[in-house]
């Protein structure tokens, strides 16, 4: 299944961001007749999953996580399948990442008590630590950087299938900010001008930074406003691409059906019928909608989004960058001694992740004599 999952350019790997459409993407069409209500379609979603168990959730606690568990268990129930496996990842050191209250409250409310799982986690999901490097030496450089996180999970599923959250960042909520007030424009171009901004991509040579910079806001701009037509966007977006896709080629590589019910085709073309007329909706909007007071409401409850960088910058990525000799990046992007200074800071710039791994597979292949693992083009 390796040649099944989309790379990552040297740019995307420079960058520490994929931007720009998929060529190969299918521009969403509208489905002929009446509108499901985007609940049925997600229930509709999570069957094929249900149906062959054992049924992973890949549970953080997170809102698309959450909601994902309880559409799964509320069809497994009435359908008379067997409830879906929530599975969750508990870290040591790293109370950025710490979900463990909502967690609770959730698996309560949905009385999955007795088959909840959780994994524990200390240096192992380190860039390249243990976890990190059986991925990347069996399949090479892939996008995201962590990846990883969903490998002992789709282990864990072998001969059934895994549901994931997958796509809920953009589906529901997207990345353009709610537009500012003419009084904050005037507050941040104000303070613009008194103090420059750092470079935003410090590691990049000048031009390539320059290049950079203009294609993230090309990105941000070509960003719709309305939801249907950025529901149609997102679902063409590279990253979205590459990220739904290797996951689902590395979960069939281990016998696993891999769903992604926010990124289904029957669930975004309910919502864009329902809602798709809507500018720049919320999040909580959106999932209010989406529920249909058809879930409890601590499903959907706002709450502090994680963050992840203690879990993946650990003790394996410290000793990396600390003995780096300046080989295995693209000079031809990444100014070398640039890059030096980024990494001598603890923690760095996360958006660094891929340089890390490229830096590790290119010690791999020059350590074993083996040809570049599926290195970036």
């Amino acid at each position: 299944m390796t040649d099944l999952i989309p790379r990552p350019t040297a740019r995307d790997v420079a960058y520490g961001v994929v931007l720009g459409l998929d060529p190969a993407a299918p521009t969403p069409a509208g489905r002929p007749g009446p509108a499901l209500p985007p609940l049925v379609a997600l229930e509709r979603a999570v069957l094929p999953a249900l149906r062959r168990p054992p049924c992973l959730v890949s549970f953080s606690g997170g809102l698309d996580s959450s909601l994902v568990l309880a559409i799964a268990a509320r069809v497994a129930r009435r359908e008379g399948l067997p409830d879906p496996v929530p599975v969750t990842w508990r870290f040591t050191d790293a109370p950025g990442a710490q979900e463990t209250p909502w967690q609770a409250k959730i698996i309560a409310e949905l009385d999955l008590t007795r088959q909840w799982q959780i994994l524990q986690a200390g240096d192992d999901l380190d860039l390249v630590g243990p976890v990190a490097r059986r991925l990347l030496t069996r399949y090479g450089q892939v996008h995201p950087p962590d990846r990883h996180l969903h490998l002992p999970i789709v282990e864990l599923a072998r001969g059934g299938a895994l549901l994931t959250g997958v796509g809920g960042d953009q589906i529901l909520a997207g990345w353009r900010r709610p537009p500012a007030s003419l009084r904050a424009r005037l507050g941040r171009l104000r303070a613009g001008l008194r103090r420059r901004p750092p470079d935003p991509l410090p590691w990049l040579r000048p031009e390539v930074a320059r290049q950079a910079r203009r294609a993230f806001v090309a990105e941000r701009r070509a960003e719709p406003h309305r939801l249907a037509a950025r529901i149609a966007w997102h679902l063409r977006r590279r990253d979205l691409t590459m990220t739904r896709v290797g996951l689902a080629a590395i979960a069939a590589d281990h016998d696993v059906l891999a769903v992604a019910p926010l990124l289904d085709e029957r669930f975004a073309a309910a919502l864009a019928a329902r809602h798709g007329r809507l500018r720049s909706p919320s999040r909580r909007e959106l999932l209010a909608a989406v529920a249909d007071a058809a879930l409890p409401p601590v499903i959907i409850t706002p709450r502090r989004k994680a963050t992840f960088d203690e879990v993946f910058l650990r003790a394996a990525t410290r000793e990396l960058v600390g003995a780096w000799d300046g080989s295995g990046v693209d000079d031809s992007l990444v100014d070398v001694a640039a890059l030096r200074r980024e990494w001598s800071r603890w923690r760095f710039d996360s958006r660094t992740a891929a340089l890390v791994q490229q830096v590790w597979l290119a010690g791999l292949s020059a350590t074993e004599g083996r040809p570049d693992l599926e290195a970036p083009r």
